[in-house]
Order: C-alpha cells, then sequence, then structure tokens
C-alpha cells in the first residue's frame, strides 16, 4: 500500500505560499475549475487575466471575486472566443501589451459533446476548433514570453481523451463521415494532450 505524499488529506491549496509579484492567465474562469482556481490564486496575492466569451459573465465574476477576497484583488478580463482563430490572436495581443510576464497560463476552457457536426469560422469541427486549434494558437502566441518568464502551461485534461476511438482521424478531421459527439470531443482532448506531451 502506498502512502499519499501530501498527507491523508492529499494535495490541498493551502500548500500554495504567498504569489505577490506573480501573473497568471487562465481561460475560462466565469463557473466551475476556472472560477475555483482564479478565485485560489487571487486569495494567494497573484495578479490574473481572464480570458472568456461573454464580457458580461467576466464582470459578474470579477464581482463575485472582489467581494469574496476584496477590492485589491489585482484582476482583470480580456474577451477571447477559443473557436474563433482571430479573437485568439488579438486576445493575446492584449495580453501581451497588458503583462510583462506569464508565470503559468493555465488552458481551462473547453466546450464538449456538441450534438451534431458544427464548423467553427476557421472551417473545423467546432470542439477539434476549439479545444485544440485555438489552445494551441493560444499557447504558440504567448509562449515567447512564457519562456522568458520561466513560466509554464498547464491544460485541463480529461479522461474523455481515452474513451473514444484514442487516436486521430487525420483523414476526416471535421468528422464528415460517422460523427459522433463522444468520438470527437475525444480526438479533441487526445490532440491536447499530445501537444503537451510535445512541450
Amino acid at each position: 500500500m502506498t502512502t499519499n505524499q501530501f498527507g491523508k488529506n492529499g494535495w490541498t491549496p493551502d500548500r500554495i505560499e504567498n504569489l505577490d509579484g506573480k501573473t497568471f492567465v487562465i481561460t475560462g474562469t466565469t463557473s466551475g475549475t476556472g472560477f475555483e482556481a482564479a478565485k485560489i490564486l487571487l486569495s494567494k496575492g497573484a495578479k490574473l487575466v481572464m480570458l472568456n466569451r461573454n464580457p458580461q459573465k467576466s464582470a459578474d465574476t470579477i464581482a463575485t471575486l472582489k467581494q469574496e477576497l476584496g477590492n485589491a484583488i489585482e484582476v482583470m478580463a480580456i474577451k477571447m472566443d477559443l473557436s474563433e482563430q482571430a479573437s485568439v490572436k488579438k486576445a493575446a495581443q492584449e495580453v501581451l501589451k497588458t503583462v510583462s510576464q506569464i508565470d503559468a497560463l493555465i488552458c481551462n476552457a473547453a466546450i464538449a459533446q456538441v450534438p451534431k457536426q458544427t464548423l467553427t469560422v476557421d472551417g473545423w469541427e467546432i470542439q477539434m476548433g476549439t479545444n485544440y486549434f485555438g489552445n494551441f494558437t493560444l499557447q504558440a502566441l504567448l509562449f515567447p514570453l512564457i519562456e522568458k518568464s520561466k513560466g509554464r502551461i498547464v491544460t485541463v485534461g480529461s479522461m474523455g481523451y481515452n474513451m473514444g476511438i484514442k487516436t486521430i482521424k487525420f483523414d476526416d478531421l471535421n468528422w464528415n463521415k460517422e460523427y459522433t459527439p463522444n468520438n470527437a470531443y475525444s480526438q479533441s482532448k487526445l490532440a491536447q494532450i499530445m501537444t503537451i506531451y510535445e512541450l
């Protein structure tokens, strides 16, 4: 029997030390994992840039965070739709104009189980276009600053990568034949994981 290196409660956020002077960029912070990560990092003194597609939800999230953590927190939002390459490129430019360092880019936002085959404005199947191509472009454009900052890239994965066809359909990336919501999602999450292995 192995013992947990972090004790009986496992790893908990109280292990994070003071993050004053650190800057984090997180996608998808208006709910769920992204919101909780944002709250924890801000509570430790980090500066945070949120990338979300809905400006009103971003504003509401910032208001909630300030209510819970106080007005002194350093948090801002930039509009970005991961499914649109032009939006990702514009947001990345704004991030680079706004911050001088990135200690971590946390790629949290994703979509899943789109019922019918849907294409992005760039012509890709929407789960692959959002979960993989959107994140790939964001990582590539921010990479020089992340590297200069000695930062890291964190991608929120999913066991979904292991539940579908367990490969990439290079001959039919858009699932023009035999589209199923789960298989297309699984392919996009596998592609994400392969990018992180490559990094």
